[in-house]
This record gives C-alpha cells, structure tokens and sequence, in this order.
C-alpha cells in the first residue's frame, strides 16, 4: 500500500487516495482544481472559436487564444487570483498575458464568470462518466450478472422481516441488484449527458450577445456545440440546477444500490446464517484482539461511503433554491459536487474487488434450509386446498402449523394425522403434492427469472458499452 500523505483534511485525499493511486490520478483528471482550471480555459478557447466563425475576431486570433488557454497553469491562476480575489478574472488575465495586444480584447468577450464555470463543471462531470464511472459500473454489473446466472439454481431460503419465507435461489436475490444497478447505470449515464452548460451573460438575457447577433441564441449553442454541449431552455446567471440535481440524484440512488447489496451480503456473512463471505488473505486480521475474527469489512465500508454522501442530496436540494437571477450561497457547496462522483466509484471499485472473490457456501445455504423447509410449505398447502375447495384453507392450515410446532413433527406428517383434509388434498396432482414433500421444489421461476433478468439487462447496457446514452 502506498504511503499516506498524512498532511491533509479529507480521507478522499489521503487514505483513500493511498488505497487506490491509479484510480484516485485517474479521476483527478477530471475533477480536480487542475482539471476545473483546465475545463475552463477550454471553454475560453471555445468561444473564441465561435466568436472568429461569426466574424468577430480572426481565426488566427482564435487559435492565439486557444494554444494560450491550452498552456494556461493552475499556478499561474491561483498567484494571479491573489491579486484580482477573482478566479475567472484571474483565469482571463492569464489568457490574456499570452497572447498579442491584437488578440487579448476577444479573450472572454460577451461571457460572465458563470457561463464559464458552469460550462465546465458541466464537462467535467460529463467526461469523469463517460471515461471512468461508467466503465467501472458496468464492470460491477458484470460481475453481479455472472453470480446471479452461476447461482440461478442454487436453493436458498427466500426471508422476509429477517424470517424465513418460502424459497428462492441465490441467483434470483442477486439478480434483484442486477436490474436495479442497471436501471441506476442508465441513469447516471442520461442525466451526465444531460449537463447542460451556458453563454447567456451576466443574467441570462443575452444582454452583451444581443450587441453582436440578432441571434444570441444561435451563438450560444454554436459555442457549446464545439464543446459538444447543450443550453437549457433558459438560464439566469446560472444554469438551471434541476440539471444537477437529477445527475446528483442519479448517482446516490446508485450508491443506494450499492449500499443495499452490501448489507444484504454483509448479513448473510453473519456466524448464525454463513452462506457467503468474503475471501480472506493469509496475513489479514480481522479483530485487535479476536485472532479467530473475519470481518464483512469490505460491505460495512460500502454502506458507510452511503451513509457518508446521501445526506448531500440535501444540500443538492439546497441549492435549487437562488435569489432572483443568481446568489452565491451555492459557491462553497457546488465545489463538493465532484466528491459524490468518485464517492460512488470508490464504492463500485470496492464490492468489484471484493465480488471477484465472493464465496457462495452452498452447503450451508441448504443446511439453513432444510432447518425450516417442513414448515414453508404451508403457503403451498395453504393455497392449494383453497384453489380444491377448502372454505377456509388459511385457518385450517394455520391451526395445523401451530400443531405440527407444539408436537415438533414436520408439517406434512401432522397433515397425515387430518383426515378431514384428505378430500382436498385427493384432488391435488402429483405434481402439486410432490411440492409439499419436496420443498426445494417450491421455487417458482427463480431460476429462469434470474436468467432472463440478466439477459434482458444485457441486452439494454449494450447501448451504453458502444457509447449511445439515450
């Protein structure tokens, strides 16, 4: 494990960091200070592109502009933002001190600060999910995809309120994540697309455009376009923040996703139930002070980057809320949007590692069924003597429940003892009263559902694996 840097605030920083370099240099590139500065002067270099395809300036002044916001350095904005207590201000003058006295006067020509941060963001968020979270979201579903088609006929006692139910499999309960984080991936993957960004002025109206065009509109889109962006319908000095706040919904409902999965198999790790854990390495400790201890830690971590972002919706939520054409109560809070991204890849990169490895105990998986089986199959005796005729099947079968519990027999052979039901049951078939006697049986289509829930899934994230984000 690489060394912490022990000189920071955030665990994002250093622990985390230190855990995953790669992943954590990979995500910089996008989400960054370095990456904002940069996103930024390429939106500078965007508008002078469009402002030379409309006459404006010359193309060669537009080209000045953009090999000088390519060169620009974070450094360079931050001494100079010292001195102007502006970052956009500073990022322009910065432009403008590279390139020649013919060209500087273009340099942020018809923008305000917002039209270009907000743009940025826009991008930046944009690129992080299409590069980076999306692989690796895909990459999980994979993996959930390949349990829950390996598992599909694997027998597992179904639970509901921590009670043993009637059956499932384990394939057909991992196959419940596997339609629901596909439902999440495509939706983190529309609501990045559909960042939106700006070039509408200082309060939305056009105002230093409409000096130039008759179709300030127009020259808006053309400048995103170059970006491969889109306006809203209608900005202040702000884009409108539902943009946002559906992306930042997207993303903690997915890590929603995440978080129940991991408890579901966290609980399933418990000494009492066992059915599956996590593969341990040979010189890993669990406990201080139990040696014997092997520790869900992996899931428990999971469930607490939840716990850690989703209370940020709030402040997403917040932040809709801007007085007139623009405050700035949502400066400091919009600079931790980025965090919710990579909070929701570190949660995806840990259950994909930690899911490789998943052991299915399914001998243990039986052992608990079998514990209960002779008693869940009063729901199919229940139903099939209503379905034959019996006037109150529930009642009849309740009481022989509570008989067959107080004599410690199984259910069936208290049924032998009733022969008032027999007349009822003689108009079962074979098929149906072998499921009374042979409750693992008694599992519906869970196999094939999970099957084809992973087949139907497949089907649709193909889309998204060739680059098409409807």
């Amino acid at each position: 494990m690489p060394e912490i840097d022990f000189f920071t605030i955030s665990p994002l920083d250093s622990r985390y960091r230190a855990s995953n370099p790669e992943m954590f240099a990979a995500y910089a590139a996008y989400l960054s200070e370095e990456a904002a500065v940069r996103y930024q002067a390429k939106v500078e270099a965007a508008l002078a592109r469009a402002l030379a395809n409309r006459g404006i300036c010359t193309p060669e002044q537009a080209e000045e502009i953009e090999r000088a916001a390519a060169a620009v350095t974070p450094a360079e904005v931050q001494e100079e933002e010292r001195r102007t207590r502006h970052n956009v201000r500073a990022l322009v003058n910065v432009i403008q001190s590279k390139v020649s006295p013919a060209s500087r006067p273009f340099v942020h020509l018809t923008a305000t600060s917002v039209d270009i941060t907000d743009t940025a963001r826009a991008l930046q968020f944009r690129d992080a999910v299409r590069h980076l979270l999306l692989p690796q979201l895909l990459e999980l579903w994979d993996l959930w995809a390949a349990i829950a088609r390996r598992e599909a006929d694997t027998v597992q006692m179904g639970r509901t309120h921590g009670q043993h139910a009637v059956p499932i499999t384990f394939g057909f309960a991992v196959a419940e994540y596997v339609a629901r984080l596909g439902g999440r991936i495509e939706a983190v993957a529309h609501a990045a697309e559909e960042l939106r960004g700006k070039m509408a002025g200082a309060v939305g109206a056009y105002n230093a455009a409409s000096l130039f065009f008759d179709d300030p509109e127009e020259f808006e889109r053309e400048v995103l376009a170059i970006l491969g962006l889109r306006p809203g319908s209608v900005s202040t000095q702000i884009v409108e923040p539902e943009y946002m706040a559906d992306f930042a919904h997207a993303l903690i409902s997915t890590l929603g996703v995440l978080g129940n999965f991991s408890d579901d198999i966290r609980h399933l790790q418990r000494s009492e139930i066992g059915e599956v854990g996590e593969a341990f390495a040979a010189e890993q400790v669990g406990s201080s002070t139990m040696p014997h201890k092997r520790n869900p830690w992996n899931f428990e971590h999971v469930k607490s980057l939840w716990k850690v972002f989703t209370p940020r919706m709030l402040t997403v939520y917040m932040d809709q809320i801007s007085e007139h054409q623009r405050d700035l109560t949502n400066s400091a809070s919009g600079r931790f949007l980025g965090e919710l991204i990579y909070g929701t890849a570190l949660a995806s990169d840990r259950l994909s590692r930690v899911c490789r490895k998943l052991v299915v105990d399914r001998a243990r998986m039986e052992e608990n069924f079998n514990r209960t089986k002779d008693m869940v199959v009063a729901e199919p005796l229940y139903i099939l003597l209503a379905a034959a005729g019996h006037p109150d099947a529930h009642e009849a079968v309740r009481r022989l429940t509570l008989e067959a519990e107080k004599q410690g027999t199984p259910l069936t052979e208290t049924l032998r003892t009733h022969g008032e039901l027999a007349p009822w049951l003689e108009r079962l078939s074979p098929q149906q009263v072998e499921v009374l006697y042979r409750p693992e049986k008694y599992v519906g289509i869970a196999a094939r559902k999970a099957r084809a829930v992973c087949d139907a899934w497949e089907a649709r994230l193909q889309a998204l694996r060739g680059g098409q984000v409807g």
